[in-house]
């Protein structure tokens, strides 16, 4: 019979949102093994038996944002306009992601890291979270409103605008007393500009 797991997903789960926490109150340089074990009421080798490393648990974080973002995209209600899907899709999905969550969102998005090769153990789930994106673009292009431009561009453009979108907000930049309808007119103009022919 094997050795029974110690440390389950729920531990995981708890560490992370420990980890989360501390660097959104304090700083990534806040970030410590032994500290994230005082938050969640265990001992740092249950931190090492779940993500091995410090560093690991920073790609962990990573990972955690974009997992949210998938889980969100593909939880999203498909309407009959493409248009309409993709706007909704940055406002009501990545916008609130940014601020409920803004650590994983530096960590994920800005690749606000203390060694950016890290980032490398987290490619492989903001591809997956990047593939609903890149399909609300696929049926723009497939309604031909892309105006010649290849989707990878598309995609391209919109991620841009949300992170800098998001960005802008979260530093207190994009002070409108209504951010969401700068958002959302944002992407609109963005979004509807794609029909027109690419130069």
């Amino acid at each position: 019979m094997g050795r029974p797991r110690q440390h389950d997903d729920h531990t995981a789960t708890a560490l992370l949102l420990a980890a989360e926490q501390i660097v959104e109150s304090e700083g990534l340089d806040a970030l410590t093994v032994r500290r994230v074990a005082s938050e969640v009421g265990t001992t740092t080798r249950a931190v090492y038996s779940v993500f091995g490393s410090k560093d690991a648990l920073l790609i962990a974080l990573g990972e955690r944002g974009f997992d949210m973002l998938r889980e969100r995209i593909e939880a999203m209600p498909a309407s009959a306009d493409p248009v309409t899907d993709l706007i909704q899709a940055g406002v009501a999905v990545f916008r609130p992601f940014a601020i409920e969550h803004p650590v994983l969102f530096q960590i994920g998005v800005q690749r606000s890291l203390p060694e950016p090769s890290l980032a490398a153990g987290f490619r492989d789930a903001a591809q997956e979270a990047l593939e609903g994106l890149r399909a609300l673009v696929g049926r723009l292009d497939a309604a031909g409103l892309l105006g010649g431009r290849s989707v990878h561009d598309a995609v391209c453009a919109v991620h841009a605008l949300c992170e800098g979108l998001a960005a802008l907000e979260l530093r207190s930049s994009l002070i409108t007393g209504n951010e969401e309808r700068v958002w959302r007119e944002s992407l609109t103009s963005l979004v509807r500009g794609f029909a027109l022919p690419a130069d």
